[in-house]
């Protein structure tokens, strides 16, 4: 009789100290932070998007909460073959669970597929096009920082309404380029404005001079980027080497990052006009978290898509431990179905198509006289609410919205 006492009581316990998490499959969470280790789009993702996930796993208290919990990263070469192969080994064979990030549109749009057939998730901070939630939405991807539209509409609604009514686009020649090309150019057409002619370059180039040409010859006000991290700043270099500006015509960066202005420095990036979801020093919870990242990410400060990154995987693991899952594909619903609320994006909601939704914003770069400290660089022109800062959702065409 007291050895069956005691059996029993073992079990008891035994079942008191189980894993928490008993559905969690093989016991962790695994995250693949997915993004250009080594290339042009590496200062505005790479480590310092592994370093914001790190920071939103320890913010979060996930061991304390007992979710344990894996970071592991990859470079994708910005070539969509490469992405793709990494995303079937770590689904396939390393047990990932989450990819993150995901920085160039034609990879991330791989990537989302491969996601969907293998019912896992994709939170997306770093690829821009607006294709994710529109014809190529998915059931397990939410676009969470940014995309094309945002920026087209931002931008392009800014520019034209106040003179800039001609352009000629300079545009990264794969699906993020074209993308921004696309919905950038509606805008400016919708407002009343032309566009004079493009020309496409391919991605990480190192000479503009023929693409310049074309853009002065064609004699339009807005020189329009539709291109991103060195692409842009080199661009815009070599556009003040052939007098771009001093010629008459304005580049509009359609999108740019606190990291691209750090590189051109206030004196070459001053007045420039874009479009952003976040910014470090907003308010104070966002400076607070800035300075923090940029304490251990060697001085340099969080872009919009680390900010991203931070605020997804924040609310991944919340989902994950409601549900006491890392069922991709329940996950994601249950993200859906719950309000977003974090430091650095605040309050928002996640559509049905997979569009994360929150307010984005119109910024200037400031003048070197106008800066007051280390990455003090932006100065807030207008603030796009929530409800128009995204495209409407029966207007992109996603297979999984009910019409």
């Amino acid at each position: 009789m007291v050895i069956t006492r005691i059996l029993v009581l073992t079990v008891a316990l035994a079942l008191v100290v189980a894993p928490v998490h008993a559905q969690i499959s093989d016991g962790i969470v695994k995250i693949g932070v997915l993004n250009d280790q080594s290339s042009l789009y590496a200062d505005l993702t790479g480590q310092g998007s592994v370093l914001a996930a790190r920071m939103a796993v320890e913010d979060f208290g996930a061991a304390a909460k007992g979710l344990k919990v894996e970071i592991i990263f990859a470079d994708h070469q910005n070539k969509a073959d490469v992405g793709a192969n990494v995303a079937r080994q770590w689904y396939d064979a390393d047990k990932v669970d989450v990819i993150v990030d995901t920085p160039n549109s034609a990879v991330a749009l791989a990537v989302n597929q491969i996601t969907r057939d293998k019912g896992k998730a994709f939170l997306v901070s770093g690829a821009a096009t607006s294709d994710l939630t529109g014809k190529a939405c998915s059931p397990n991807t939410i676009h969470w920082t940014y995309d094309t539209w945002a920026l087209a509409n931002g931008t392009g609604n800014a520019i034209v309404r106040t003179g800039g009514d001609t352009w000629f686009f300079l545009t990264a020649d794969y699906a993020f380029g074209l993308a921004l090309e696309r919905d950038t150019e509606a805008v400016v057409v919708k407002n009343g404005g032309k566009v004079l002619g493009r020309v496409r370059h391919p991605l990480n180039t190192a000479d503009f001079s023929s693409f310049l040409l074309q853009a002065q010859a064609s004699k339009a006000k807005i020189v329009g980027l539709a291109n991103a991290g060195g692409d842009t700043t080199n661009a815009i270099k070599q556009g003040a080497e052939f007098g771009v500006v001093k010629g008459g015509q304005n580049f509009a960066g359609l999108l740019v990052f606190l990291t691209d202005v750090h590189g051109l420095g206030l004196q070459t990036a001053q007045g420039l006009i874009f479009t952003e979801a976040f910014y470090w020093d907003a308010n104070d919870k966002t400076r607070a978290w800035g300075k923090k990242f940029a304490e251990r990410n060697r001085g340099i400060h969080p872009t919009m898509i680390h900010a991203g990154v931070y605020s997804a995987v924040t609310h991944y693991l919340k989902a994950v431990d409601a549900l006491k899952t890392d069922d991709g594909t329940k996950v994601i619903a249950k993200m859906k179905a719950t309000p977003t609320d974090d430091p650095l994006f605040g309050k928002g909601t996640i559509r049905q198509d997979g569009r994360k939704i929150h307010p984005m914003y119109l910024f200037e770069v400031k003048k070197p006289s106008e800066s007051k400290y280390a990455w003090d660089y932006y100065k807030v022109r207008a603030t796009i609410p929530a409800e128009q800062a995204f495209r409407p959702i029966e207007q992109g065409d996603c297979p999984l919205v009910k019409k």
